[in-house]
């Protein structure tokens, strides 16, 4: 199915931008299978990490405790976790994401934004919020295509929201997006921890929870965001479901191992589906939790979500993985020096989601990028290119972020809308016959095939 598209957006598109391509690394993305229920091997580190400590001595103290909750103390420790000491994105950090190998993975998303902002009859207001969004260059490159599609926004109030947890990061987001135009918030601010304002005047706001983000009508962008909540882990064992724990190794007590617990926890019977026919499954609780808070505000004051991430419709078991420095790391060596991460189940997304909202997806990279126009931008781009080391990271971008054996086909695209967006036409009522029929609503971009026109 083929859809037709905006002018505009064609015009952006055919655009040339001064930086073409961020510099290129060699480095690994966060997909590949993982080891469960082994122990961790040794370190090479005489003294445990402080947050070793912490959690070696809460487990003997309480007991063997979920992955999840390993996972939360681990990545978001007010003290010692991940996400807040460390600046784990880039070729020096742990991991690379799709907006920081190239700008024109989000100038798709900005013109995807402004297509799902026009297909709800382009309301005044404008809330872009994102989560989790590491450096801030997806919402870098989002704001500039505002920026070109000026024309197209009219006078719409356009403001920009940033739920983050690490003080690390907002910072460099800070950075990035606004230079030196932004403080931290006083106390009368609320929610709001810090503020400022791009080059061009368009306000900025950060949070650390959703629910603090103001009402309104809102497009929220979750790319590689939901993969690092905290899972349970599920294990089908001859006595019924068991989860899964993590406990100290009683021979090495400075070391953690995986153990199934011996009887039923209160997650692995209210969790888990009757009819669930795989033998290990992981369930994000807390991914559930924020994807009905994103279908509550998109029911409420309109909007949608994007959320791009690698995952699975609910085939996939286990997917728990740790990344260090680029490379697989094991999820219980060390915590608190690598990233720790699992795919994310769209169909347990979707269910949770609920009937209220209409939900596209998900679709691979691939195909949504393909959709949305990235081989008119490529051809652009290249037409317009003269310098060899510049068309060579261009083409080798494009290859990572479209190739089915690098991220082509490992990440996915998924969506929740209104459900007035893909309403269909009112028939005409009675005898009375209208000269002009309802406008269909406008197709979903990235999840269709565009036709320019």
């Amino acid at each position: 199915m083929r859809a037709t598209f905006c002018v505009k957006a064609h015009q952006l598109l055919s655009r040339g931008f001064i930086h073409p391509v961020r510099p290129s690394a060699a480095v690994r993305w966060r997909s590949a299978p993982s080891r469960l229920l082994c122990s961790s091997p040794p370190d090479g580190e005489n003294k445990p990490p402080s947050i070793l400590r912490h959690l070696t001595s809460k487990i003997k103290a309480t007991g063997p405790i979920p992955v999840a909750e390993y996972m939360k103390e681990v990545l978001t420790n007010p003290v010692t976790g991940y996400y807040v000491r460390n600046n784990m994105l880039g070729p020096e950090g742990d991991f690379i994401t799709s907006p920081e190998i190239s700008q024109i993975f989000g100038e798709l998303i900005g013109v995807w934004i402004i297509s799902e902002w026009m297909g709800a009859g382009r309301p005044k207001q404008l809330q872009l919020v994102e989560l989790g969004p590491g450096k801030g260059s997806l919402a870098s490159d989002v704001l500039r295509v505002f920026s070109q599609l000026r024309s197209v926004l009219g006078e719409a109030s356009v403001s920009l929201h940033l739920v983050e947890v690490s003080p690390a990061l907002s910072l460099l987001q800070a950075q990035n997006l606004t230079g030196n135009r932004s403080w931290e918030a006083d106390g009368e601010d609320g929610p709001v921890y810090r503020r400022g304002e791009t080059e061009a005047g368009l306000p900025v706001s950060w949070y650390r929870r959703l629910d603090d983000v103001p009402t309104g009508f809102s497009i929220f962008i979750a790319h590689e965001f939901f993969d690092a909540l905290p899972i349970h882990k599920f294990q089908r064992t001859e006595k019924g479901w068991r989860e899964v724990l993590v406990d100290v190794d009683p021979e090495k007590s400075d070391e953690l191992r995986f153990v199934v617990a011996p009887s039923s926890t209160l997650a692995s019977t209210t969790l888990l589906q009757a009819e669930e026919r795989r033998d290990h499954v992981e369930v994000c609780a807390e991914g559930g939790v924020i994807v009905q808070q994103l279908a509550r505000r998109i029911v409420e004051d309109g909007g949608a979500a994007l959320i791009a991430d690698y995952g699975h419709d609910g085939a996939k078991t286990d997917t728990f993985r740790g990344f260090k420095g680029h490379q697989l790391h094991d999820v219980l060596s060390s915590p608190g020096s690598a990233d720790l991460t699992a795919d994310v189940d769209f169909s347990y997304l979707r269910r949770m989601a609920g009937g209220g909202v209409a939900c596209v997806g998900p679709v691979t990279q691939r195909v949504f990028l393909k959709n949305m126009g990235i081989d008119t931008r490529m051809q652009v781009l290249l037409r317009n290119c003269s310098d060899p080391s510049t068309r060579q990271q261009l083409i080798s971008s494009y290859d990572m972020l479209t190739n089915p054996a690098k991220m082509g086909e490992r990440f996915h695209f998924f969506s929740l809308l209104h459900p007035s967006r893909l309403a269909k036409p009112k028939k005409p009522e009675g005898l009375k016959l209208e000269k002009k029929r309802s406008p269909a609503p406008l197709p979903v971009a990235g999840f269709t095939e565009l036709r320019f026109a």
